[in-house]
């Protein structure tokens, strides 16, 4: 999908039935600039599309996170298909001067991660939702500490979103915005970045297809688990063609990113599976 862009921002038509979300000119400025910063640093390949009956709304992107940047790729990835979306991030981004007023004034959602206020962004996004909106989040809400960079087990807050509001959730997969900068260190992650001026690692981002949440209900016993690992299962399909060639052991390793399998995705498959074949 590298062909001339799209409209970057269509119109959203006004709604007889509820408030319609329109993205602020502010956003729209933001979107457009990234377009032209993230190619500074990588060469962004995007394949896959939106269908055009999802695009006005309601509408749940799910990503795989990798690294620090890799945010950045998916708004420039997103601004080049013509979506605004309304990204769900973390409390420290609205705090920070002068990118916490961006965010604020650009629409998006607060998440306040081990604080009894983070219910209060499921009653935000469920808003957002009801007025059309498109929603960018990570189901893992962090950087996965897979030692071969697959997706963690997700938490449960794409999947209560999507089967409260009954949103379509369509998944986002990345690879290669890794290679352009450190998980932390600040002297590491300005190297890094500065290097890949000249570096300009390929960044591959994938619009992939709508997760199957038929049959699942808020109210259904283990639905909400069900739906999250549904939508993992879907995203490790969809990441799993962007890196053919690094099925294993990436290509790059950051030498600082911290390494876990607590939340390893495989190894509650393999316990479900062998739950299933064993009764238990």
């Amino acid at each position: 999908m590298d062909g001339p862009p799209q409209n970057l921002l269509p119109d959203v038509e006004a709604s007889t039935n509820r408030r319609t979300w329109r993205p602020p000119r502010l956003w729209r400025a933001l979107l457009r600039l990234s377009r032209v910063l993230v190619a500074g640093f990588c060469r962004v390949r995007i394949s896959g599309d939106i269908p055009d009956k999802l695009r006005q709304g309601p509408l749940l992107l799910a990503g795989n996170h990798i690294g620090t940047f890799d945010p950045f790729v998916l708004i420039a990835a997103c601004a080049r298909t013509g979506l605004a979306p309304r990204i769900m991030a973390s409390r420290g981004l609205f705090t920070t001067p002068v990118f916490g007023t961006l965010m604020r004034r650009s629409g998006h959602i607060r998440v306040d991660r081990g604080a009894h206020t983070v219910t209060e962004a499921l009653h935000f996004a469920t808003e957002a939702l009801e007025e059309g909106s498109t929603i960018a989040a990570y189901p893992e809400g962090r950087i996965t500490m897979d030692p071969l960079m697959w997706p963690e087990r997700g938490k449960t807050g794409v999947a209560r979103l999507a089967l409260l509001t009954g949103a379509p959730v369509v998944i986002v997969a990345q690879w290669g915005a890794h290679e352009v900068t450190t998980w932390d260190q600040p002297g590491t992650m300005v190297a890094r970045l500065i290097s890949a001026l000249w570096r300009r690692p390929i960044a591959r981002v994938h619009f992939g297809a709508t997760v199957d949440l038929s049959g699942l209900t808020m109210e259904g016993p283990g639905h909400v688990r069900e739906a999250a690992d549904r939508i993992t299962a879907a995203t490790f399909a969809e990441l799993r063609a962007l890196r053919a060639d690094e099925p294993g052991l990436p290509r790059y390793l950051d030498p600082v990113r911290p390494l876990s399998t607590a939340r390893s995705f495989r190894a509650a498959e393999r316990e479900t599976t062998y739950d299933a074949h064993s009764g238990r």
